[in-house]
Formats: C-alpha cells, structure tokens, sequence
C-alpha cells in the first residue's frame, strides 16, 4: 500500500474481526477497507512522518492530514467506547456490502465511523443507519 510500516492484515467477518482485535485500544489506530468486506486495523504501526509511496502509477498521490475537517469535533474529547457495527440491509442478497464491518469511534456528544465506501474507507459522523448490527469489542 505504500505506507512505511504498515502491512494490513486483511479479515472478512464480524467474529474473524472481534477475535483478531478484542478490546485493547492503542494510541493510534489503523482502519483500512478493501473490496467489499475486508477489513484490516492495525495498532501504532504507521509512521505519518514518512512519504507514502506506491502510487506513482496514479495521478493522485496521496498526502498525510492530521486533521480532517468533519472530525474537529471530536479532538480532545474522551473517546468512551470502540464498537464494530456489521452490514446487515434489509435485502442481504442484493446488497454487496452485507456483512461489512465499520469501526465506531463512541464519544460523548457523538460518534464518528470508518466504514467500507466499497474498496475505500470512508469517514461518517452522526447517528449510524439502523441496518447496523452493533457488536462490543469486549472478549
């Protein structure tokens, strides 16, 4: 992917993602979604002061932020719990995300996510969709 240090580790599945990852919570995370169901986090592996590379093929080469507009609300408020939420639409079988697992950041006043844009991730805040199944971290 071209990010120094980061080797995803790529998991399909509500439970394959709780048993992989549980309830410790580093200081930095790592959420990264594939294809339509994958899914990969990692723990403090990143470093955002080197180049990321790889993308030279591309016209759009990717820059680090350390801030992203719809996410100011949320910095220096006590993050309060980690939740994964999985795809389950109304019409499993004519939807290609079921069963996608999103992370939920849960702070007080709100929440923000990082769910599968399918093939990308995307940043959502707000109140989740009720075709949300919300699954604790905890073991």
């Amino acid at each position: 992917m071209g990010i120094s240090g980061f080797n995803p580790s790529f998991l399909v599945g509500i439970e394959s993602v709780r048993q992989a990852h549980g309830s410790p919570l580093g200081v930095q995370v790592e959420v990264c979604h594939s294809k339509f169901d994958e899914l990969a986090i990692g723990w403090d592996t990143i470093d955002t002061e080197a180049s990321i590379t790889g993308w030279e093929w591309s016209e759009f080469t990717p820059l680090w932020s350390h801030r992203d507009e719809c996410l100011e609300p949320f910095v220096g408020q006590e993050l309060r719990e980690v939740v994964l939420l999985e795809w389950r639409p109304a019409e499993p079988n004519r939807d290609l995300a079921a069963g996608a697992v999103t992370v939920e950041f849960v702070f007080a006043g709100d929440c923000s996510r990082i769910a599968n844009g399918l093939d990308e991730n995307r940043i959502e805040t707000g109140e989740a969709s009720p075709e949300y199944v919300r699954h604790r971290l905890d073991r």
